[in-house]
Parts: structure tokens; C-alpha cells; sequence
């Protein structure tokens, strides 16, 4: 029975000693919205094929990082793209203050032809109004054999 109690008391130790803070309930992150500057699309795209989409976007200090990307579909062939990103609000964080244009890809699954117009979300203009870069990409149909 004494072998048995040994392992659960080094067990109990170990919980006290590694404990956290559990009062301390304020957000370390918020997400934002990341402004893009470039986006490189094939010349056209083909009916039932997937495509890596490279988006080039700025991280504004070191403490911003990529999450992913929000795809809102508009219409059949319409989408609005926003970079996501997390920012550490971490008061001991040292961020380097540093703009930097970093890629990312994003898969896009093309189901319908005609073409596709995509808008990507680059920030604000003086009056605060959103402001997209828009691409245009035909379908073209595909070969048959």
C-alpha cells in the first residue's frame, strides 16, 4: 500500500508547484483585419480544379501573425477576401516595429464558369472607407479527351 501513495503524493507536489494563475482573465490577443498589397492569380482558371492563390500582405509589427483568411461568397462567382491576424497585447511582449509584406496561400475550388471576381480587402482610404484591390479571372472550359 506505501508503494501505491508514493507516485500520488509526487503527482500533488507537482500540480502545486507548476499551478497558474487562474484570476488572470484579460485577453492577451485580438484578431485584425491585414492589409494586401498583391495577389497573383493564373491567367484563367478551369472548372473542377483547385488552385493555390498566393496573397502577399503587410504584417505591421512583430507581435502581428497570419491566422487565415475570411472568404465571404457575394454572388456565384464573387468573393470578398480579408487577411486575418492575431495581435499580442501582452504588456511583456517586445514587438520589433518593422513593416513587412509576407505571403500566404489560400486553395480556392472552382465550380462554376464564366468568371470569377475577387475582392481583397488593403485597408483604408483618408475618409476611412475600405478600400479592395479587384482581380478578374475567366474560366475556361475544360479539355476533353
Amino acid at each position: 500500500m506505501k508503494k501505491g501513495f508514493l507516485p500520488i503524493v509526487l503527482v500533488v507536489v507537482c500540480f502545486l508547484f507548476s499551478s497558474c494563475d487562474l484570476d488572470d482573465d484579460t485577453p492577451n490577443f485580438h484578431f485584425t483585419t491585414l492589409n494586401v498589397v498583391q495577389v497573383s492569380f493564373p491567367e484563367a482558371f478551369e472548372v473542377n480544379k483547385t488552385y493555390d492563390i498566393e496573397v502577399t500582405y503587410l504584417r505591421p509589427d512583430g507581435c502581428t501573425f497570419f491566422e487565415g483568411f475570411e472568404v465571404t461568397k457575394t454572388g456565384d462567382t464573387d468573393r470578398d477576401v480579408v487577411v486575418i491576424g492575431t495581435v499580442l497585447t501582452n504588456e511583456d511582449a517586445v514587438c520589433t516595429q518593422a513593416i513587412e509584406e509576407v505571403i500566404a496561400n489560400f486553395r480556392f475550388n472552382v465550380i462554376f464558369t464564366g468568371e470569377y471576381h475577387f475582392r481583397f480587402y488593403s485597408g483604408r482610404d483618408e475618409n476611412g472607407d475600405p478600400v479592395y484591390l479587384e482581380y478578374t479571372v475567366p474560366v475556361e472550359e475544360a479539355p476533353s479527351n
